[in-house]
């Protein structure tokens, strides 16, 4: 039996010693979820409070995807950082307003908004 290959890219950019910027590209997924909780755990365990998640190319996302993003936002906001939504497809987007993630974790309309949200000047 041969492994599916993972149809998700993290690229991790460390703005500051508090804030990092992930892209997103693929989809999150069941399969997918524990490589990016595993990104995202680590900024936080460096000491980066404020991760931004640019979702500008995340082409899928189901319910293990939307737990990881609500795991993260709860982890973030633990240790007084928070986790910002950037530009989020409109397939991504609808996902998260109906869960109501939205209310939760805004989304931004690009990566700059978002920095600005987490103090970034």
């Amino acid at each position: 039996m041969s492994e599916r290959e993972l149809n998700l890219d993290v690229d991790v950019v460390v703005r500051d010693d508090r804030t990092a910027v992930l892209a997103v590209e693929g989809e999150l997924d069941m399969e997918t979820a524990d490589l990016l909780g595993a990104h995202l755990t680590e900024q936080l365990r460096q000491g980066r409070r404020h991760l931004v998640l640019d979702l500008s190319a995340l082409d899928f996302m189901d319910s293990s995807g939307l737990n990881v993003l609500i795991r993260a936002v709860q982890k973030a906001r633990d240790v007084g950082g928070d986790l910002y939504l950037a530009a989020p497809t409109p397939a991504v987007r609808r996902i998260l307003e109906i869960t109501g993630v939205t209310m939760t974790a805004p989304p931004h309309a690009g990566v700059a908004e978002a920095l600005a949200a987490a103090g970034e000047r």
